[in-house]
């Protein structure tokens, strides 16, 4: 059976455009010319997408938005705004809009908009909060995880850009893979980049791609980050480190989604999904002038806050079993069990690195338990390490811990004369377990 879709337009010219880009595209369709019209159709038969105007005669497209999020709520409807009328759009999405194209209409992006409706109504029920790769699981049995599943499902649903926020460590990458995977762009590319590890001189360069010949050391065409995404996902990691002039740049790439290779006149259309997130407080940011506001607007439709470790402590012990079992098969070896008073200290500690932090103590304590087994006394935490509280270095805690172990490896080997088997059995743990250690510490 062919999709039907319902198209809402008051000018008879845009409601023709519609209907034979439709037709060509093997989709049957219903006309309204108004929102009394477009109500009357959708309690007649089902439909698999809706296109409609933003202004009509007796309402605007975001009260259809409305009326279908909350009576048929896995049918995309995707609106049609003005041309430069973000704030419309912004609206649209934020009611519940799948996505928005502007006039004059592209056709080759209302193409892709179509198919990327039509993909997810395909999809409908079938997408599961378990249906992601076991490696983007989210795992938890906390209130706040389960919330935090369940807008996933939503968010995949929709095309509007997300923000995500949280400490550092609590897994914004992981959500917004799973925004990817769980929606109709899983078949495309989920490109992830760290806004704050790119030289300012090369940024434009990187996000758009240049022209062979535009500057010195441009020996041939590259495709930017905008490129590789195409028809998929691009997560910009730490958006809050852009500098204010690539923020200019960036905003018109979203909102136009069109880019400008450096070196090249003319502009190309990208259809990308932008996903970004920080752990800094991006409000606070705009308030003292170092983040365009106006951006901010555009990529923060929708927020998903990701709860910090400390606000799920029921999750601490399922988390660290999962994590054990990964680090045992990576490594080949055998399974790695936890004491019990071992998980209450480790449910008692508040996680300022959150879930990465977590991990990074495991590991640590795989190093120095006896045998397969992790004691309490194998947990090595800040305040029971003994020496200079956290507070009172400047080392940020990641490489605090990592001092610790390093010395207590370098301490043994120095006792055996470094024969590393004779360390191993004086750290407790195998001799594997200690050449994962070294290589991962870079110890020679």
């Amino acid at each position: 059976m062919k999709p039907v879709a319902l198209i809402v337009d008051d000018e008879p010219d845009i409601l023709e455009l519609l209907d034979i880009t439709l037709s060509r595209m093997e989709i049957d369709t219903k006309k309204a010319t108004d929102l009394a019209q477009a109500r009357t159709l959708l309690t007649k038969q089902t439909f698999d997408l809706c296109l409609t105007d933003m202004r009509l005669p007796d309402g605007n497209g975001i009260d259809l938005v409305k009326l279908i999020s909350q009576n048929h709520p896995q049918l995309p409807v995707a609106v049609i705004t003005a041309h430069g009328n973000m704030e419309s759009a912004i609206q649209a999405l934020k009611a519940g809009a799948f996505d928005f194209a502007s006039k004059p209409i592209d056709l080759q992006m209302l193409r892709q908009l179509v198919r990327s409706a039509l993909k997810l109504e395909h999809k409908g029920a079938a997408v599961r909060p378990d249906a992601a790769q076991p490696e983007t699981q989210l795992l938890g049995q906390s209130k706040a995880i389960e919330r935090i599943r369940a807008m996933i499902l939503k968010l995949a649903r929709s095309q509007a850009p997300v923000y995500i926020s949280g400490e550092s460590g609590t897994g914004k990458e992981l959500a917004a893979r799973l925004i990817h995977e769980q929606g109709p762009r899983a078949d495309g590319e989920f490109t992830a980049v760290n806004c704050g590890a790119i030289p300012q001189e090369l940024m434009e360069s990187e996000f758009f791609g240049h022209a062979k010949g535009s500057f010195t050391g441009a020996v041939a065409d590259k495709r930017g980050l905008f490129q590789q995404a195409e028809g998929g996902t691009l997560f910009l990691d730490e958006v809050a480190d852009l500098p204010l002039q690539m923020q200019v740049k960036l905003l018109r790439a979203i909102q136009e989604k069109k880019v400008r290779p450096v070196g090249m006149q003319k502009e190309e259309p990208v259809d990308v999904r932008i996903i970004s997130a920080t752990h800094k407080n991006l409000a606070e940011l705009v308030a003292q002038g170092e983040f365009r506001q106006d951006l901010f607007y555009r990529i923060n439709v929708i927020e998903l806050h990701i709860p910090a470790l400390r606000e799920r402590r029921e999750d601490i012990a399922l988390l660290a079993e999962h994590m054990l079992e990964q680090i045992a098969r990576h490594n080949g070896l055998e399974k790695i069990s936890v004491e019990k008073e071992a998980l209450e200290r480790l449910s008692q500690y508040d996680f300022p690195g959150n879930v990465r932090e977590l991990e990074n103590i495991l590991e640590r304590a795989l190093t120095l338990c006896d045998g397969n087994r992790i004691s309490s006394d194998d947990i090595l935490l800040p305040e029971s390490a003994g020496e200079t509280p956290l507070a009172e270095q400047e080392l940020p805690l990641e490489s605090y811990l990592e001092r610790m172990e390093r010395e207590a490896i370098i301490r043994a080997l120095d006792e055996t004369r470094w024969n590393r088997t004779a360390a191993a059995k004086k750290l407790g743990i195998s001799f594997r377990q200690l050449r994962y250690r070294l290589d991962k510490l870079g110890i020679d």
